[in-house]
């Protein structure tokens, strides 16, 4: 999926066309969204594995802003990026190479922020703004939910270490059932497979 980012963040400055892949993968994340919750986010998304395979090697791997995860800015970036896709399809249609142009461009535009934001804080901080990202925690609550078992979990950390979204299964020990209610989980199961106690399945 790297390899694939990289061909469209390329490539398509000089065949546009291939600016149809974002689109693509914005459905994607929905669709896969509505039964999988942000499953999509793990390795399918080539930008998320991009910025998992190459740049988590020289994020300083801090702790992402809470301002950043709110909901009021994460819907402020959703509106807006609506928007300025929603005005660049009405000014270039029908015309298909200016359209797949400005996904392009979109495409640069927002990983350049991403990669800004990775090297001063962590490298999938961009996952919290990314709209997809959003819209997929929103219609995927409580999709293929995290459980975590209480009396043998030990609070011991290693499951906030390998989480690529910074999420504390522990946190959510005696609450609701014992599941892992954070919308955000990118269903990687790291934690799970991380765990000395066993703690948590699906």
């Amino acid at each position: 999926m790297t390899v694939a980012f990289f061909v469209i963040l390329i490539g398509g400055w000089f065949y546009p066309l291939l600016g149809y892949f974002v689109p693509l993968c914005m459905l994607l994340g929905i669709g896969i969204g509505l039964f999988r919750g942000r499953k999509w986010c793990d390795w399918f998304c080539p930008r998320g594995s991009f910025f998992d395979t190459l740049i988590k090697s020289i994020s300083p791997q801090k702790k992402i802003p809470a301002s950043l995860k709110s909901l009021s800015v994460r819907i402020g970036v959703f509106v807006f990026l609506m928007l300025v896709l929603a005005s660049n399809l009405i000014t270039h249609w029908p015309n298909p190479y200016k359209i797949g142009k400005f996904f392009v461009i979109m495409l640069n535009v927002t990983t350049f922020l991403g990669v800004i934001f990775a090297l001063f804080f962590h490298q999938r901080t961009w996952c919290y703004l990314c709209p997809i990202g959003t819209a997929s925690s929103w219609i995927g609550v409580r999709r293929y939910p995290l459980k975590i078992t209480s009396r043998l979990c030990t609070e011991c950390g290693l499951c906030n270490k390998v989480c690529p979204i910074q999420i504390a299964a522990s946190d959510f020990k005696k609450l609701d059932l014992e599941i892992v209610k954070d919308k955000d989980c990118l269903k990687c199961n790291l934690c799970v497979s991380v765990c000395p106690k066993k703690a948590l399945t699906r």
